[in-house]
C-alpha cells in the first residue's frame, strides 16, 4: 500500500505527465524519437527493440488473463462479445452519420446494459485456450481498423462502466468498513516469489508506476490533446485514479484471512475472480445483489482488460513500424505485417496459459520501460538546462529495482530450468545496461541547438 501511494505520486504521475509532456513539446513524436534525438539511432534501435519485447509480454499476459475472466464468467465473455458490435455501430453513428454524441451515448449505454442482460442470460463457455484464439484475432482487428470504428469508441463506452465500479466499491468500502485480517507483513523473503526487495516493485507495477504509460501518453495522448494545460490533469490525475484502483484491489482481498484467501485463489485460479469476489461483497451492502455485483466487477475488469489488449497491439503495431522505418525494413511499415509480427510472439506466450510465471518478468520489462521513458526525459531536460531532478531521481531508482529483479529473473528462471525465460530476462538486461550507458555518456556530451520549449516555461 505504502509503495502504491508513494510511488504514484513522486514516480508514476511523474512519469506519465513528464511522458506526456515531452512528446508534446517534441511536435507529438514517440518516446522513441525522442530518444533518437537526444541519444542517437542505436539508443532509439535498443529502446524500440524493447518496447517491442514489453508489449510482447504485455499483450500475452492480458490475453491470458481476459481468457481465465471468460472462463470464470461466461456470462461476462457473451457481453463482450456484444460490446466489440455495439462500440462498431456506436463509432459509425458518431463518426460517419454524425449523429449527436449526447444521444449516441445514452443509445449505446443502453445498448451496454442490454449486452450485460444477455450476457447472463446466455452465457458462452469455451476453453481458456478457443478464448486465446479469439482474443488474438480480436487484437489483430483492433490494431489495423480504423481508430474512430472500434479501439475509440469501445474505450469511450467503457469507461462508463469502469467509473460505475470504481464509484460502487468505493462506496460499498465506505459502508462495509471491512476489518483488515490480513497480515500487513509476513517477511522480507517468500518461497513462491523471492525477496520483498526487488520483487515487490515488479509484482505491483501499474498501480504504482507503468511503463506501458509513456507508450500510450507519447503514442496517442499527444495526438489527442486539446490544450498543453489539460495535460497534468489528464496524464498525472489518471495515474493518482489507477492507484486508488489499486488501494481498492488491496481491500477486496485484506479483509480476508490468509486462509480465507488461499482457498479462493485455490478455487478459482484467477485473481480477477477473487477480485471481482471481494468487491461484490461490497457492493451488496448498498443494494447490489451479490451475484450480479461479482458478475458486474468480472465484466468491467474484462473490458479494461481487453481496452489494454487493444491499445498495446496498436502501440505494438507502431513501435514494429517505427523499427523499420529506421532499419530501411520497408515491409515491417505495412499495418497487417507489423502487427501480425508483434502478435506471433504474444499468441506462443499465450497459449502457454502460465502466467503466474511470466507476470514478474512482464512486471520487470513494463518497470524497466518506464525507467527508460524517464532517462528520455531526463535527457531532454538536461539538453534544454531544464530542473530534471524531479525526474532524475525517480529514473535512478527504476533503473536499480529493475535491473535487479531482471537479475533475480534470470537466477531464478535458470535454476528452475526454464531456459526461455532466463535468455529473455538475460537480453531485458544486456538492453537496459546498454541504454542506461547511452544515457549517461549522452548527459555528458555538449547539448547541441534544438526547436524544443525549455519545460520551465
Amino acid at each position: 500500500m505504502l509503495w502504491i501511494i508513494i510511488g504514484s505520486i513522486f514516480v508514476g504521475g511523474t512519469h506519465d505527465y513528464a511522458s506526456l509532456q515531452a512528446s508534446v513539446r517534441h511536435k507529438a513524436k514517440s518516446i522513441g524519437e525522442v530518444i533518437k534525438e537526444y541519444m542517437g539511432r542505436r539508443g532509439q534501435l535498443m529502446f524500440l527493440s524493447f518496447s517491442i519485447a514489453t508489449l510482447i509480454l504485455i499483450v500475452g499476459v492480458f490475453i491470458i488473463l481476459v481468457a481465465n475472466t471468460f472462463v470464470s464468467f461466461p456470462g461476462a465473455a457473451t457481453a463482450s462479445l456484444l460490446f466489440i458490435g455495439v462500440a462498431m455501430i456506436f463509432g459509425i453513428l458518431v463518426n460517419q452519420v454524425r449523429m449527436n454524441l449526447l444521444l449516441a451515448t445514452i443509445l449505446g449505454s443502453i445498448a451496454m446494459i442490454g449486452s450485460i442482460w444477455a450476457g447472463l442470460t446466455f452465457p458462452i463457455e469455451l476453453s481458456a485456450t478457443t478464448w486465446s484464439l479469439i482474443l488474438i484475432i480480436y487484437a489483430y482487428l483492433a490494431s489495423v481498423l480504423p481508430v474512430w470504428l472500434l479501439l475509440q469508441p469501445r474505450d469511450y463506452l467503457n469507461s462508463f462502466m469502469l467509473y460505475f465500479l470504481i464509484g460502487g466499491a468505493f462506496l460499498g468500502l465506505l459502508i462495509a468498513r471491512p476489518m483488515i485480517q490480513m497480515p500487513a507483513f509476513t517477511g522480507f523473503y517468500n518461497e513462491t516469489l523471492g525477496f520483498l526487495f526487488p520483487i515487490l516493485f515488479i509484482t505491483i507495477a501499474c498501480g504504482a508506476v507503468s511503463g506501458f504509460h509513456s507508450l500510450v501518453s507519447s503514442g496517442t495522448t499527444s495526438k489527442q490533446l486539446d490544450n498543453e494545460k489539460n495535460g497534468r490533469f489528464i496524464a498525472y490525475g489518471s495515474m493518482l485514479l489507477e492507484a486508488f484502483v489499486a488501494i481498492i484491489a488491496i481491500g477486496s482481498v485484506a479483509y480476508l484471512t490468509m486462509g480465507e484467501f488461499t482457498a479462493l485463489m485455490a478455487l478459482h485460479d484467477d485473481p480477477i475472480s477473487v477480485f471481482s469476489v471481494g468487491i461484490g461483497h461490497f457492493m451488496n451492502t448498498w443494494g447490489l445483489p451479490v451475484q450480479a455485483g461479482i458478475t458486474f466487477t468480472a465484466l468491467a475488469a474484462s473490458a479494461f482488460l481487453m481496452t489494454t489488449l487493444d491499445s498495446a497491439t496498436r502501440l505494438m503495431r507502431y513501435a514494429v513500424a517505427e523499427l523499420g522505418e529506421s532499419t530501411n525494413i520497408s515491409f515491417m511499415r505495412n499495418k497487417h505485417i507489423a502487427t501480425t509480427l508483434g502478435l506471433i510472439g504474444s499468441a506462443v506466450l499465450a497459449l502457454s496459459g502460465t502466467w503466474q510465471t511470466v507476470w514478474p518478468l512482464f512486471g520487470a520489462a513494463n518497470q524497466m520501460l518506464g525507467a527508460l521513458a524517464l532517462l528520455a526525459v531526463t535527457l531532454w531536460l538536461v539538453k534544454t538546462k531544464s530542473k530534471s531532478l524531479f525526474v532524475m531521481i525517480p529514473m535512478i531508482f527504476m533503473f536499480i529495482v529493475t535491473t535487479s529483479a531482471l537479475i533475480v529473473m534470470l537466477y531464478s528462471n535458470f535454476i528452475a530450468g526454464d531456459y526461455l525465460l532466463a535468455v529473455t530476462s538475460f537480453v531485458l538486461f544486456v538492453m537496459c545496461v546498454f541504454l542506461g550507458i547511452e544515457g549517461a555518456r549522452s548527459m555528458t556530451k555538449p547539448s547541441k541547438p534544438t526547436d524544443s520549449t525549455n519545460l520551465n516555461a
